[in-house]
């Protein structure tokens, strides 16, 4: 199988071009209604395009959350599948956020249904979960290197519940984050301008100085928005790493649709806020 060129160098071209914003799409039902539509496959595929026709030629990255597709059965994959295309086809890299983590041969088939560069749902980045063991990802790892896609792996995540296990210490005195974040430093060695491999660590958590973020990968960040994080956090929190990060905003962006200008100009203020607090770090 012929791959693109690796994840990590095309999203560095496309972050120094356009920004590094990611603008998640994430349709759930609450959103639905305030933009008028039907919580409906109908209201859902309004919704994805009208989204993407709004900002997929100038934002980096666009992040649809798997799940809202899901719950319609089939035809809502049927939208996430040209939604996927149609952002792809815009210029926008897409990070499909899964969440997958199995082992064997249930991990090798997560794998080709969306880095398989001939799957229907073939995305540039797929997020997935080492919790079953870093190991684990190793068919998602070979066949991301294969195809030219990457990965994000949860590491140090912004919902309350994950310092439980992330921050557990393990016998040899590292947390469980630093030991995924240590891993992924080994994925992306000698790896040029920016390695394909990347985090998830979110920025709302505050001093992260305890943790070695700059492993040679992207961070995707969520939390910018809604959950309280602002793009000034963003040096802060990231430290020497903050040039390889790529701040997520979804409901901060969303909630202005379904006006497209509306999307646009508020996906654009949330760019430019970026690139302001990344140039003073």
């Amino acid at each position: 199988m012929t791959g693109l060129e690796p994840f990590g160098a095309r999203l560095r071209r496309v972050m120094d071009e356009r920004g590094p914003l990611c603008v998640g799409i994430d349709p759930h039902a609450s959103l639905l209604a305030e933009w008028g539509l039907g919580d409906t496959v109908d209201g859902l595929e309004r919704f994805s395009r009208t989204v993407v026709e709004a900002v997929a030629d100038r934002v980096a990255v666009l992040k649809p959350q798997s799940a809202f597709f899901e719950r319609f059965g089939s035809r809502g994959v049927a939208v996430l599948e040209t939604t996927v295309r149609e952002a792809r086809e815009a210029g926008a890299l897409v990070v499909m956020d899964a969440k997958r983590g199995d082992i064997g041969s249930t991990m090798a088939a997560y794998a080709e249904a969306f880095l398989h560069k001939d799957a229907p749902l073939f995305s540039d980045a797929l997020t997935v979960s080492p919790y079953l063991g870093y190991g684990s990802l190793s068919p998602a790892v070979a066949l991301a290197r294969e195809s030219g896609a990457g990965l994000f792996v949860l590491a140090l995540t912004s919902n309350p519940e994950g310092g439980e296990v992330q921050h557990a210490v393990r016998a040899d005195g590292r947390t469980v984050g630093a030991t995924v974040l240590g891993h992924l430093a080994l994925e992306n060695a000698g790896e040029e301008p920016l390695g394909s491999f990347g985090a998830v660590v979110g920025a709302t958590l505050g001093d992260l100085s305890s943790y070695d973020l700059d492993m040679g990968g992207p961070i995707l960040a969520p939390g910018i928005g809604a959950q309280g994080a602002t793009p000034a956090d963003l040096p802060a929190v990231f430290g020497r790493a903050v040039r390889n990060v790529v701040p997520n905003v979804s409901r901060g962006v969303l909630r202005h649709g379904p006006d497209a200008v509306a999307l646009r100009d508020v996906s654009e203020r949330f760019a430019d806020e970026i690139r302001a607090a990344l140039t003073s770090a």
